[in-house]
């Protein structure tokens, strides 16, 4: 398969950003090993500052086993608003240079700019800009991966971080690719990467060397993506606003909800989160799904599927209150709720009238 070797793509990464916010907001912080999230014994770090990280503390880690790790880790809560914010600042940031925008989460985004706005005669000099725009407007560093694919960029955004900028030119991609392992590579996972070294497969030139047969035997549909990218090849597009397919939050508590209005105080800030998401992004979705994980770590989920969208936030409290009744009494005490609503599009796209149908 052929990909355009004249696109200029960039991949923007910001710098642990979470704990980035917070050591920028907080002088007190700075410079010492800092952890966003929960510092109880059910705590999960949501991001770790390079001070941390040291110590080899690591996002989702729980925080009972980073503070073994690092008995000065600083817990801060998080607060998505400020860092939502700050993201939106970023993103004004790029529509200065381009409109072919991809945002991945709140803290990183693919970037076309193979033509862009600024008239800029490289996609290098463009990554630097952005780069310095952003220290200048919001006091934080950024890494950029410059190279022809998304693929490429966004292996090249983590080689050189933090503040970092590499750079994989087009003659360059085939020899980048098959010396890096296979856990490397964006998309491929510690479960994946452990059954390709079982197959004698631990670089991408043993990758390379596998037929596209034999990959799509092995491991599925996914097997052909990885062929490709084993030859530097990734003829994805950069796909401006493109639609989640499922929006949600969810939550561990410190100690196990028994009762009833436990719960139901514990679901309003995720509904809340989930649906201010959705107003945000001007998108509705047909079903709803309720995440149930009890004392005992065994989990269910719960799910109810309208005809058409959801029409409002009284809609989709509607459907978790019965998606809840369904499963109680409770035999035991549950440790971790979750909301998520899918089968998203447009909000103009769809009438809001529908018929239920539940999903056990």
């Amino acid at each position: 398969m052929e990909q355009p070797e004249n696109r200029k793509i960039i991949h923007i990464d910001m710098d642990a950003f979470y704990a980035s916010v917070e050591q920028r907001d907080n002088p007190d912080l700075r410079g010492k090993p800092v952890a966003v999230g929960g510092a109880g014994l059910r705590g999960v770090v949501a991001a770790a500052s390079y001070e941390a990280r040291r110590f080899g503390v690591r996002s989702a880690m729980a925080s009972s086993m980073a503070v073994r790790k690092c008995p000065n880790l600083m817990f801060v809560k998080p607060r998505f608003e400020v860092y939502k914010e700050v993201s939106r600042q970023i993103r004004c940031i790029f529509e200065q240079y381009t409109l072919l925008i991809e945002p991945l989460s709140l803290d990183e985004a693919y970037l076309d700019v193979t033509e862009n706005l600024a008239n800029h005669s490289s996609a290098t000099q463009t990554a630097l800009a952005i780069k310095d725009q952003i220290r200048q407007e919001t006091g934080l560093t950024a890494s950029a991966g410059v190279s022809y694919n998304k693929f490429l960029a966004k292996l090249a955004s983590d080689y050189n971080k933090p503040d970092g900028l590499y750079v994989i030119k087009p003659h360059q991609g085939l020899a980048f690719v098959e010396s890096l392992n296979v856990e490397q590579f964006h998309g491929i996972g510690r479960v994946t990467a452990a059954r390709m070294n079982e197959l004698g497969i631990f670089t991408g030139l043993d990758l390379r060397h596998r037929t596209e047969a034999f990959l799509t035997q092995t491991f599925g549909k996914v097997g052909h993506h990885y062929y490709l990218i084993a030859r530097a090849i990734d003829p994805r597009p950069v796909t401006p606003n493109r639609i989640r397919k499922s929006v949600g939050a969810e939550t561990t508590f410190e100690q196990d909800l028994q009762e009833h209005s436990a719960l139901i105080e514990a679901i309003t800030p995720l509904v809340d989160r989930v649906w201010d998401y959705c107003e945000r992004m001007q998108i509705v979705g047909r079903t709803v799904t309720l995440k149930v994980k009890y004392a005992n770590f065994n989990q269910i989920t719960r799910s109810r599927s309208l005809i058409h969208a959801v029409p409002d936030k009284p809609g989709l409290w509607r459907i978790l209150l019965e998606l809840l009744e369904s499963i109680l009494p409770l035999s035991q005490g549950i440790r971790l709720l979750g909301v998520s609503l899918s089968s998203l599009q447009e909000k103009d796209a769809t009438p809001t009238n529908g018929q239920l149908r539940l999903n056990l």
